[in-house]
């Protein structure tokens, strides 16, 4: 009986190890691959196929967390040829967690400029960065008292020229600040938050107890 209880015991230790070798892994994530989705009201101003579903328009984001500063490569296509947008990490999305657009509109908070995106002839498009991204992305106005560090866990790009949604609704004479100038188009696709944590997908290991709710 004494060998008995001792080899359960001993299980149970191994087993306690294991659950925790697996949460220490499950918290240092060092890649991700996301999509982004489309503005729904803008989505034919997009769309290379705009009458055609089984070809929608994509975005595929893909990040490596490194050392010193990350690697994010955007790889867009199916895209109306030749469209140039602007790509911004931002505070929040417009879309919940399924992709439906969030009524009434949300702020998009902080945002910070990344680069342009360029559609080519096929609709195709590749963008990469290095930067700090993942789970430590952040901006923060030192003139605040206190400051107030703010993270950016959402990706998403707009369209360059408010022309180019012009024929879905977008009033050009109302450009927003999403490009060099500060006259860009509305919002062409970005990033879905979490379901649970409600955090944007730079958040590779969320964790409850920091305050931006992601472990850095």
């Amino acid at each position: 009986m004494r060998k008995l209880i001792i080899l359960v015991a001993s299980l149970a230790t191994i087993a306690a190890a294991a659950v925790a070798v697996a949460a220490s892994g499950a918290s240092d994530k060092t890649y991700t691959s996301f999509y982004l989705k489309p503005n729904p009201k803008f989505v034919r101003c997009l769309a290379k196929y705009p009458d055609d579903p089984s070809r929608p328009p994509t975005a595929r984001v893909d990040v490596v967390k490194g050392d010193l500063n990350d690697t994010l490569n955007l790889h867009v296509s199916n895209i109306k040829p030749n469209l140039a947008f602007d790509l911004f990490t931002v505070q929040r999305s417009s879309l919940d967690a399924n992709g439906n657009a969030i009524q009434p509109p949300p702020s998009f908070g902080l945002a910070w400029y990344q680069s342009d995106v360029e559609a080519n002839g096929n609709g195709r498009g590749d963008v990469k960065i290095k930067t700090v991204l993942a789970d430590q992305i952040f901006g923060v106005d030192v003139d605040q008292s206190p400051p107030n560090p703010i993270n950016t866990f959402h990706v998403g790009f707009w369209f360059n020229n408010p022309q180019d949604a012009k024929d879905c609704g977008f009033d050009v004479t109302k450009p927003t600040p999403f490009n060099g100038e500060h006259t860009a188009g509305p919002l062409a696709m970005i990033s879905r938050p979490d379901a649970a944590t409600r955090l944007g997908p730079l958040c590779l290991n969320p964790d409850a107890s920091q305050p931006s709710g992601c472990n850095p």
